[in-house]
């Protein structure tokens, strides 16, 4: 029997400190909820569940940021269905121009309205906002950059590069040169038309008087007056240097601008070049070689003036406006005359972030919808022939923002499907991290149980252990 050394008590004391670590983690695991609550319980399992965490907390922001897309996409729709409307209201407008009961003045009246619609197409596309962003300004499509276009518009498939085309020559406006006299006093009377509208020159009218008819008649019948009166009052044409000849053509450029001209009663002999019935369109030659048309062997080219539409098939369109004038033969520079560069750049367009992870992005694009954007900033249905030509334009407007309006349907039904994934995702990668990480509380409500009896057994026997010295009294009696 030794005395110095209790190894009954120190067996004892080993077990219960063991027990009473083992029921501090029990109890810390009933109290938590999790299995892991430090890197000792499982390292594997604690790198894993956290790296799960991170997901979880991605997917769960992501989900927000494509409800908030969502958000933005409504935003546009709406803002483009109000702008679908006034196009729709300005086309019934061109519908009821159209009909030849109308007088110039009802004519003017119902410009006004058109040209008031306009204007609020044109605040509805700059003022449109979502958190201070614009969305239908334009900022929110493909940047574009290049010289000698007043416009350009790209669709969804066309791709950043440098898309190059040579203009071979530029749309031209139907012309007529005419020989006129017009004496000091017109001594009979006449008339002269343009395009359809006819203007009355009386008798014993002045010269000035005349070209005032001229002038405004030409305006209205879609035409316009190039020559200039000198001091003397007579007419002086720019294009070909000689006096009394008198320009007129067409306002717009193009195939299907024509010129009709008839003016009895004035001196009309026609000089050079002959009339010309027509104007013609702008003439392009795709660069298929040495750009990224090389990727669009089969891009076909449209025209109408200088308005040059370039498709391809799978959506690829390119839609531009040539600056009046410029082609090969125009062109001063020394190299590559009258060649165009378009940069199409990946600067712009919206980036959602739907992922949990980098790179996890969709691109939405808005294209602009202001009047100039969709071609019909120049609406005039006062003049020849003006509210048919607006319906025709208004047409291939409402078309436009139907087609852009699709796409932002078609972005908002894919965010819809990507929440769902992603809350989906997100819930079986929560059930993934509780079996990792949380505890069975029945399970460890067991080990609990053992534990509590163990340490209470523990402190019984190591009471008993600490007795047993008091025996060695016993044999120094």
């Amino acid at each position: 029997m030794k005395i110095n050394n209790n190894i009954s008590a120190i067996i004892s004391n080993k077990h219960l400190l063991r027990n009473e670590d083992a029921l501090s983690k029990s109890m810390e695991r009933l109290s938590s909820g999790f299995r892991i609550n430090h890197a000792y319980d499982d390292p594997s399992g604690m790198s894993i569940s956290n790296k799960m965490n991170a997901q979880i907390d991605g997917l769960d922001r992501a989900s927000r940021n494509s409800s908030d897309g969502m958000s933005v996409i409504d935003t546009a729709d709406g803002a483009m269905q109000e702008i679908t409307a006034m196009i729709q209201r300005m086309r019934e407008l061109s519908v009821q121009a159209a009909n030849d009961l109308n007088s110039y003045t009802d004519k003017q009246a119902i410009q006004v309205e058109i040209d008031n619609l306009k204007s609020e197409v044109d605040r509805i596309a700059s003022t449109t906002e979502f958190n201070t962003k614009a969305l239908l300004d334009g900022s929110l499509d493909n940047r574009v950059y290049a010289d000698n276009v007043s416009r350009v518009q790209t669709s969804e498939k066309v791709e950043e590069g440098k898309y190059a085309f040579t203009i071979e020559k530029a749309a031209t406006q139907a012309t007529v040169a005419t020989l006129t006299t017009i004496p000091d006093t017109l001594a009979n009377s006449g008339s002269v038309s343009f395009n359809g509208y006819e203007i009355s020159l009386e008798k014993g009218m002045s010269r000035e008087e005349v070209y005032e008819a001229l002038r405004k008649g030409a305006e209205i019948g879609n035409a316009q007056i190039d020559s200039k009166m000198d001091e003397n009052l007579v007419f002086k044409s720019e294009n070909y240097g000689s006096d009394a000849v008198l320009d007129i053509k067409v306002s717009d450029a193009g195939l299907a601008a024509e010129l009709g001209l008839d003016m009895e009663g004035l001196n009309d002999k026609s000089v050079t070049p002959p009339r010309v019935p027509r104007g013609t369109n702008a003439e392009v030659t795709l660069d298929k070689a040495n750009s990224e048309f090389k990727d669009h062997q089969q891009a076909t080219v449209h025209y109408k003036g200088n308005k040059i539409v370039i498709s391809d098939s799978n959506g690829f369109e390119i839609s531009l406006m040539m600056k009046e004038g410029f082609d090969k033969t125009t062109d001063t520079s020394t190299n590559d005359k009258g060649k165009i560069v378009l940069d199409v750049t990946d600067i712009g367009p919206m980036d959602l972030q739907i992922g949990a992870n980098e790179g996890q992005m969709m691109t939405v694009k808005m294209a602009a919808m202001d009047t100039k954007s969709l071609y019909i900033d120049d609406l005039d249905i006062t003049k020849q022939g003006g509210a048919s030509r607006a319906i025709a334009q208004l047409d291939e407007a409402l078309a436009a923002v139907n087609k852009s309006r699709a796409s932002l349907g078609a972005y908002s039904n894919r965010l819809e499907y990507t929440v769902a994934s992603l809350n989906t995702t997100s819930e079986n990668m929560n059930q993934a991290v509780s079996r990792i990480k949380d505890v069975d509380m029945a399970t460890e409500m067991v080990e609990y149980t053992k534990d509590n009896v163990l340490q209470q057994a523990g402190t019984s026997a190591l009471a008993q252990a600490n007795e047993l010295p008091q025996m060695a009294l016993q044999l120094l009696q």
